[in-house]
């Protein structure tokens, strides 16, 4: 990935700001209290379409429709949140979309897709699968293959971090999920040209450990298997040049279980009543799990997306509510 310059950022943060109002950065006393640091949290949740992605999206398709690559349309393999980000650019700028997701994938997720006016496909068992498939119709129906990275992508979601570190200064270690790895390349991107000295952390999950593996061989380590409930963090082939970037800005990586994951969803919505999806509770887990070692810093987590099922959300409710009871007990027990 080139080395975006700060016109590049500007550029890009235009275009997603005429369509997304710059999201909240919140410090919740009652997460503060629960990490015992001071704790700012990026709402990326609070975009028009829950998510993060909806930046690159737009700069990404701006771009196409400047430079008149788009006029079949465009197509996408996503688990979610990349397909609505697609869908949303694309009904701004009048291209048809399709979009292609992996059997089982989240109900809600697929209806916001359609809801976009994209045409939704399903096929495949995991994100690569449904990857490889959209790739062969892109050639076949003559669609512009919507990349799931890309510098420019790249370029749109750095305006977060820009935004983080601009109205919260001063941050130590900043927390971002790690899927394809648009975000923390944004991160890592807004940080540098912003001369700031905050650390960054990739978070993924223990069951899609491919960017850990990577980050530890300093080369690309595929896995067979992403099976996660946090669908932005399914990826087990990285992306080389997401890779190379994360390898030269980021700190290191921090993996953390499905459990761990379930809980900071709950913690979420106890302490701040904000809904997190998997990817998006997981930088919260991420710093609980580093537990001392973050004590009394001022830290960034960003909750990159709240675009679940109705299913996970109960039981993540459900696993808060059983960790409340055992917790009253053991004050009147």
């Amino acid at each position: 990935m080139a080395r975006p310059t700060h016109a590049q950022l500007d550029a890009a943060a235009e275009v997603v700001h005429k369509y997304v109002t710059p999201t909240a950065q919140i410090c919740w006393p009652l997460l503060c209290e629960r990490t015992r640091c001071e704790v700012w949290v990026k709402h990326e949740n609070h975009t028009p379409i829950g998510s993060f992605k909806v930046r690159g999206g737009l700069v990404y398709m701006e771009h196409l429709k400047r430079t008149g690559k788009a006029e079949a349309g465009v197509i996408a393999a996503t688990r979610g949140n990349h397909g609505q980000s697609v869908a949303f650019a694309a009904r701004a700028c009048g291209v048809p979309s399709t979009v292609v997701v992996p059997h089982g994938n989240s109900v809600e997720k697929n209806r916001a897709m359609v809801a976009l006016g994209a045409e939704l496909i399903e096929h495949g068992h995991d994100f690569n699968a449904s990857l490889d498939y959209a790739e062969g119709l892109a050639d076949e129906r003559g669609l512009h293959m919507f990349p799931s990275f890309d510098d420019l992508l790249v370029h749109g979601v750095a305006s977060y971090t820009t935004e983080l570190l601009t109205k919260a200064p001063g941050i130590h270690t900043l927390y971002v999920p790690l899927g394809m790895g648009s975000g923390i390349c944004g991160a890592i991107a807004a940080r540098d040209l912003l001369r700031k000295a905050t650390r960054i952390v990739g978070v993924i999950s223990d069951e899609a450990p491919t960017y850990a593996l990577s980050f530890d061989a300093k080369q690309p380590i595929p896995t067979n298997t992403a099976d996660t409930l946090a669908d932005g963090l399914a990826v087990r082939i990285p992306n080389k040049d997401a890779l190379m970037t994360i390898l030269e800005g980021a700190e290191r990586i921090v993996s953390v279980s499905e459990e761990q994951i379930l809980a900071a969803m709950g913690h979420y919505f106890s302490d701040t009543h904000n809904i997190a999806e998997g990817a998006g509770a997981a930088a919260l887990a991420a710093l609980l799990k580093d537990g001392e070692a973050m004590h009394d810093k001022r830290v960034g987590l960003v909750l990159s997306g709240g675009n679940l099922d109705r299913a996970l959300y109960m039981r993540a409710l459900g696993a808060q509510l059983t960790d409340m009871e055992g917790m009253n007990h053991g004050l009147t027990g």
